[in-house]
């Protein structure tokens, strides 16, 4: 088992920035690949990036592509979103998640266990 506990969710004004936490605690954090997602009120949960169990590949969604970046510090066992450039469609609650499979990263099925997930509001 695997407890992801997320952070750094908050009201930010559009232009602004904010740093997602993932804290994890239970099995090795390095054996896992990691994603974030994030859903929106009344849409489905939609991938937002995902890094590799050594961090070493990174994915995201072509919609965060140049301002969100994806890591991880396995020693901390933590996984960070920051978020850049933040616009009112970013308005969402984002959850992190962790896999035991290296591909299909961008899949939600793909991901065993899943935090309770943070509030980001971005205004205008």
């Amino acid at each position: 088992q695997v407890q992801l506990v997320e952070s750094g969710g908050g009201l930010v004004q559009a232009g602004g920035s904010l740093r997602l936490s993932c804290a994890a605690s239970g099995r090795t954090f390095s054996s896992y690949a990691m994603g974030w997602f994030r859903q929106a009120p009344g849409k489905e949960r939609e991938f937002v990036a995902a890094i590799t169990r050594s961090g070493s590949t990174t994915y995201y969604a072509d919609f965060v592509k140049g301002r969100f970046t994806i890591s991880r510090d396995n020693a901390k066992n933590t996984a960070y979103l920051q978020m850049n450039s933040l616009n009112p469609e970013d308005t969402a609650d984002y959850y992190c998640a962790a896999t035991g499979v290296f591909y299909g990263l961008s899949l939600a099925p793909r991901y065993d266990y899943w935090g309770q997930g943070t509030q980001v509001t971005v205004s205008s």
